[in-house]
C-alpha cells in the first residue's frame, strides 16, 4: 500500500508510470519478487443499504476501521471519485456462443470508463496476451475490441471422441485396421484455462500505474482455472500488497445457479470454477456478477466500474513492523443500522523506510 497523495482532480501528471518499482518474471526466481516501502494504509469502501444501493453522504464519524481487531486512528478519508487504472481481463477460452454474446457488450463496456480512466487489455486461454496498453482515449479501447470480435471460442458442446470425425485410426468391428488388440481408449484432453496466470499478469502492470488511481482487474470469464503457472495464493499476496482490486463478471455455465453449486466439489486435478469469487471477496468484499443476457452483462459493466471510482476511501498510519510476511487483516465497521460494508479482508506489511509519514488529505477531529 504505496502512500496516498492529494491530486486536484484533472491533474494527474502524465509519464508518471515510474513512480512504483518495476515488477518482472524470472524463470529462474519466484514468480514475482516486490521491493516496496509502506507507511500508510488505504481501505477503499463500499457501503450499501439492505436494498442494495449505493449509500453516500457518511463521514469518516460513521466509520472505525479495525486492524487485526485493533481499532486504528483513521488520517485519511475522502468520498471524491477515484481516476481508475483497468485491466480488462476477456476469457476467450469460454463456448464461441458466449464469447459471441460478450463480444456484443463491447460498446458499453467502452462507455462504462470516464475521461479520467485509462484501460488496458488483456486476453487469456491456455496463454495470456496483452492486447492493448492502457490507455484513457475511448476509440484506441474501442478498435482493439472490434478485432476482437474476429476471436472465436471454443466449440460449443462435448469433445467428438468416436465416428468418422473421432480422433482413432481406421476401425473394422470396433478394432483398429492392422491390429488384434482391443480398441482404443479415446480420452479428450483437458483444456488449459490460466485464469491466475492472467490475473497476475495484470496485476504485474497495474503495479506500475500511477500511485494516485485506484487499480482494478475487470475480468470477463466463465471463470474456469486450470494449468496456471501461478497458485491462487501466490497471486492473492500480489493484489493485497499493492493495493489491486478484482471485479468480475462471469458468464456461460459459470453463471448457472446449479453450476455454481456443483463446481464447490472441486476434484484434485479437474481444475476449478470457484476463483473468481474468493479474489473478489477478498480485494474489494463485493460480489461477482453472474449474468446470462446481454442486457444484464452490460448492466454489469456500469454497476461495476461506478462502485470502484465511488467508494469511500479511508487511511491510517500502522506501526512499523519488521516482519516481511506479516499479514494484516481489516475490519470496517459503519455505525448506521441497515448498511452493509464492503471492504478488502486485509494486506502485506512491509517494514516501512526511514523518513517521514506521506502526505495525506487529514480529517478533521
Amino acid at each position: 500500500m504505496p502512500p496516498v497523495e492529494t491530486v486536484p482532480r484533472g491533474t494527474v501528471p502524465e509519464g508518471d508510470s515510474q513512480t512504483g518499482p518495476a515488477n518482472q518474471i524470472n524463470s529462474n526466481e519466484p514468480l514475482y519478487k516486490l521491493r516496496v516501502t509502506t507507511n500508510f494504509v488505504q481501505v477503499p469502501v463500499l457501503v450499501k443499504d439492505d436494498q442494495g444501493r449505493r449509500v453516500d453522504g457518511l463521514t469518516f464519524r460513521d466509520f472505525t476501521v479495525n486492524e487485526n481487531g485493533k481499532p486504528q486512528s483513521l488520517t485519511y478519508f475522502t468520498s471524491d471519485p477515484f481516476p481508475l487504472s483497468v485491466a480488462i481481463v476477456l476469457d476467450i477460452g469460454m463456448a464461441d456462443v458466449a464469447l459471441q454474446k460478450v463480444n456484443q457488450t463491447y460498446g458499453s463496456l467502452v462507455g462504462a470508463f470516464s475521461p479520467y480512466d485509462e484501460v488496458a487489455l488483456y486476453t487469456y486461454s491456455s496463454t495470456v496476451s496483452q492486447v492493448s496498453d492502457f490507455t484513457s482515449r475511448p476509440e484506441k479501447l474501442t478498435a482493439r475490441l472490434d478485432e476482437m470480435k474476429l476471436v472465436r471460442g471454443h466449440n460449443n458442446g462435448p469433445p467428438v471422441l468416436g465416428g468418422p470425425l473421432g480422433p482413432q485410426p481406421p476401425m473394422v468391428n470396433g478394432i483398429p485396421v492392422g491390429t488384434s488388440g482391443p480398441p482404443p481408449v479415446i480420452t479428450p484432453a483437458k483444456e488449459a484455462h490460466v485464469l491466475n496466470d492472467a490475473i497476475l499478469r495484470a496485476a504485474l502492470d497495474l503495479s506500475k500505474r500511477p500511485r494516485e488511481r485506484r487499480k482494478v482487474i475487470f475480468v470477463i470469464s466463465d471463470g474456469r482455472e486450470y494449468g496456471s503457472r501461478a497458485s491462487y495464493s501466490q497471486v492473492l499476496k500480489l493484489l493485497e500488497t499493492r493495493d489491486i482490486q478484482v471485479k468480475a463478471v462471469v458468464v456461460d455455465q459459470g453463471a448457472l445457479p446449479v453450476y455454481k453449486q456443483i463446481e464447490k466439489l472441486h476434484l484434485k486435478g479437474q481444475g476449478q470454477n470457484n476463483i473468481l469469487p474468493k479474489y473478489v471477496y477478498a480485494t474489494c468484499g463485493g460480489q461477482v456478477y453472474s449474468e446470462l443476457s446481454r442486457n444484464s452483462i452490460e448492466d454489469a459493466y456500469s454497476a461495476i466500474t461506478s462502485e470502484a471510482r465511488n467508494q469511500y476511501t479511508l487511511g491510517y498510519s500502522p506501526k512499523p513492523i519488521t516482519d516481511n510476511s506479516a499479514y494484516r487483516s481489516i475490519e470496517v465497521v459503519v455505525h448506521r443500522k441497515g448498511l452493509k460494508v464492503s471492504a478488502k479482508d486485509g494486506y502485506y506489511r512491509i517494514p516501512s523506510a526511514a523518513g517521514g509519514a506521506a502526505s495525506g488529505a487529514p480529517v478533521s477531529q
